[in-house]
């Protein structure tokens, strides 16, 4: 099923995104987490691609596994940076033949070297133009495609309105969804789905949620989402609570339970909790919000 489907028909979403493990225990533990979080019945769940296809065959292995073995709809992210033509139509070509339905088009980073990747696509844009013209054998509408968007501006993109302008590109192109980068405002937020309506951008938008679980995350948190800016609020409630990992943790997930019980007031799409392969923080939010496992 495509999301945009499931969007449509009206009722606000809840997703989980995991990322592949490189070692076979971290594979079992994640789904170990995955069949917890699956008890609640998600929409959605979605799996990362590392920069410059560095995961491709993780992230596709765990996508098949999740689709065979799971009730689940996985949602694949592709990224273009450093790809070709032909190797994005192989990579299509090998979702298709598994059945995935769903793709998160990104740019990507660039590699991990620090090198310049040769490629042909510069913009997500044109990744989601390839995708949308691509014929999936079992769907004639083809592939459902979501894409990125970042309530506290893209980080290579510093003017705002460029960065909005770019944004409604991939939207033209044939996207369905926005999904967002992590935040911890949800001033950020509104004032982004504000800004997407001035400019003509009409598909749903989905919140990106990460609660914090440990202070040891929190500069590994900033650098994964390009910057995030974290409020004073929070840090001086985490700070305040040392060395009490449990305290700190508690303070994060009520904080980010607290955020979700807003955005649910505030008509949200759905919301997308950034997990790290972990369900214990996600599974206390979900309860906080009346969720019950099936």
């Amino acid at each position: 099923m495509h999301i945009r489907d499931i969007l449509a028909a009206g009722q606000t979403t809840i997703s989980f995104e995991f990322f592949p493990p490189r070692q076979p225990e971290g594979t079992a533990k994640l789904m170990d987490s995955i069949a917890t979080l699956e008890s609640f019945a998600p929409h959605f769940v979605s799996v990362t691609y590392g920069a410059g296809g560095s995961t491709r065959d993780l992230t596709h292995d765990l996508l098949v596994r999740v689709r065979q073995t799971t009730s689940l709809e996985p949602v694949a992210h592709l990224t273009c940076v450093g790809h070709s033509r032909e190797d994005i139509a192989q990579i299509l070509e090998r979702y298709a033949a598994a059945g995935v339905a769903n793709l998160l088009a990104l740019r990507g980073d660039n590699p991990v070297n620090g090198s310049t990747p040769c490629g042909d696509f510069q913009h997500a844009s044109e990744l989601v133009s390839t995708i949308r013209s691509f014929t999936h054998p079992a769907d004639s509408r083809g592939f459902g495609i979501g894409v990125a968007g970042f309530p506290e501006g893209h980080p290579a993109t510093p003017n705002r309105l460029l960065e909005l302008d770019h944004l409604k590109a991939k939207v033209d192109a044939g996207a369905d969804y926005i999904c967002t980068q992590l935040f911890f405002d949800n001033h950020d937020f509104y004032d982004f789905r504000d800004r997407c309506d001035l400019v003509g951008i009409r598909v749903p938008i989905i919140a990106g949620i990460l609660p914090v679980t440990n202070m040891a995350g929190l500069r590994p948190i900033a650098e994964l989402a390009a910057g995030a800016r974290i409020p004073a609020r929070l840090l001086k409630a985490l700070r305040h609570a040392g060395d009490d990992a449990e305290a700190v943790e508690d303070i994060g997930t009520q904080y980010a339970a607290a955020q979700c019980a807003d955005l649910l007031h505030e008509g949200v799409a759905g919301i997308h909790f950034y997990t790290l392969n972990q369900s214990r923080a996600t599974i206390a939010i979900l309860r906080s919000l009346g969720h019950q496992p099936m």
